[in-house]
């Protein structure tokens, strides 16, 4: 164990169907089901510095499917069928329901197809989270 480097663990993988709203830090392999751009502005000169694409993907495992926003240079990773780890991904709410997104502290990366059939029918981006204060008696 002398040759780990502190404050570095290893990451812990989970699936799509432990996802929950408010939650971040997740490790996650999936599988892109599509991909379509939702935002696409930038100036007509192509330069990078105002340029800005999102796109929604649909993302999954074995255990559900949930949508992904990708963002920028993120996008051009999603192509469906393609394999992705998501590192450090973080749940946003959008409209009481949850989305995958992975900010500045985490990455996209492809990596070998996985050999998992993706569950379509359960897509936690579907179901509708209300957010309820607590009053604490």
């Amino acid at each position: 164990m002398a040759d780990s480097k502190p404050g570095m663990r290893k990451p812990v993988f989970i699936k799509v169907d432990q996802l929950r709203p408010g939650t971040s830090g997740h490790t996650l392999t999936v599988k892109v089901v599509s991909s379509k751009m939702v935002l696409q502005k930038g100036r007509p000169d192509g330069s990078q510095a105002r340029q800005m694409r999102i796109a929604e993907c649909l993302v999954g495992d074995e255990t559900g499917v949930v949508i992904f926003t990708a963002r920028n240079e993120q996008v051009d990773l999603m192509k469906p069928d393609t394999t992705i780890i998501l590192r450090n991904a973080k749940i946003d709410m959008f409209k009481g329901s949850m989305r995958l997104a992975v900010d500045k502290w985490g990455r996209v990366e492809v990596t070998d197809p996985a050999d998992f059939m993706v569950k379509e029918d359960s897509n936690l981006s579907l179901v509708e989270y209300e957010l309820v204060n607590i009053v604490e008696e």
